[in-house]
């Protein structure tokens, strides 16, 4: 089968379910980033945190404690790269052999749509998977930065310079955290999209499932409330 001919085989709705998925991929990581919002997400108010630690790290002595912290930090980012890799791996897989995906469909009943419709249907999960991990990656080198600039920061806190090192550790801390949280939002559509191999209707209420599911955790979860207190308040 010719791309032609594979694309020919995609319905409208098959179109409108992946523009769906692209569009909340987009959509979700913009209302979340969005600082200055009225109800911000969790990882907003997490900046706010994050800039504190940055400020009580010049007065701790010694700075074991925030170092160690960095490095769970890129733990996780190096745990979540490697396993986007190896579900990579598992999904290249499966295009090498789209061929059995096509005769088990055909057997289910399903019609004959060939092995390029899967393995495009695959790549769409492959492509999510492979921004996940460059997300990830980039992440672990933010961290890397951060943890370098707090390095710099003076043992003194008086000094001039080392509110200038806590802002900037802090800010890159942020952009850190932020890329391995859209390195999670990535797997989570890997996710959902996997859902097109049953159909556009399935990628499109597994897309929604996918959203929700985001949405709450950073706007309506416990965590976001707790976070979301005055500094004196009690949870």
């Amino acid at each position: 089968m010719t791309y032609t001919h594979a694309f020919d085989a995609f319905a409208a709705a098959d179109l409108a379910a992946v523009a769906f998925l692209l569009v909340s991929v987009w959509g979700i990581g913009w209302r979340i980033d969005r600082e200055g919002a009225r109800r911000p997400s969790v990882t907003v108010l997490m900046m706010r945190y994050r800039r504190e630690w940055m400020t009580e790290m010049l007065t701790r002595d010694p700075r074991v404690f925030d170092a160690s912290i960095i490095g769970i930090l890129r733990q996780s980012t190096a745990f979540f790269a490697s396993t986007s890799v190896i579900a990579i791996g598992g999904v290249l897989a499966l295009i090498g052999n789209a061929e059995r995906i096509d005769m088990v469909a055909t057997e289910l009943g399903e019609r004959n749509s060939g092995t390029l419709v899967w393995q495009i249907k695959l790549a769409l999960v492959a492509a999510l998977l492979t921004s996940g991990f460059l997300r990830f990656v980039w992440s672990s080198r933010l961290y890397g930065y951060c943890a370098v600039v707090m390095a710099a920061a003076p043992n003194d806190p008086a000094a001039p310079n080392a509110p200038i090192r806590a802002s900037q550790a802090a800010e890159i801390n942020i952009r850190a955290a932020s890329n391995f949280n859209r390195g999670l939002r990535y797997m989570y559509f890997a996710l959902a999209a996997l859902a097109w191999l049953v159909g556009p209707a399935a990628l499109g209420a597994a897309t929604a499932v996918t959203l929700w599911v985001i949405w709450s955790r950073e706007f309506a979860s416990k965590p976001h409330t707790i976070l979301d207190l005055p500094p004196d308040a009690t949870p």
